[in-house]
């Protein structure tokens, strides 16, 4: 069970590293989304359910959902631009 843990806190690691290091908006909040739900199973093993609810219901869902609709509306804007140029 502890390698398990281990290896939870290697993907935690690996995933802020590669947020950091990518340059595409998308991947990087994929990676975050990934990030959040590996967090609230770390949470789980803390055995602190209720922050592993807040984390998969806000870290993951809500503010997943958020990023999602505000790169999209962003990206109509871009092509908004581009078009009155």
């Amino acid at each position: 069970m502890i390698y398990i843990q281990y290896i939870l806190v290697i993907f935690l690691v690996i995933c802020a590293l590669s947020v950091c290091i990518t340059n595409n908006l998308l991947v990087s909040l994929i990676i975050f989304t990934a990030y959040s739900l590996v967090m609230s199973v770390i949470w789980l093993f803390i055995e602190s359910p209720d922050l592993a609810i807040t984390e998969a219901a806000v870290g993951a869902g809500i503010t997943s959902i958020l990023f999602f609709i505000t790169l999209v509306k962003v990206d109509k804007m871009n092509e908004g631009e581009a078009k009155n140029e």
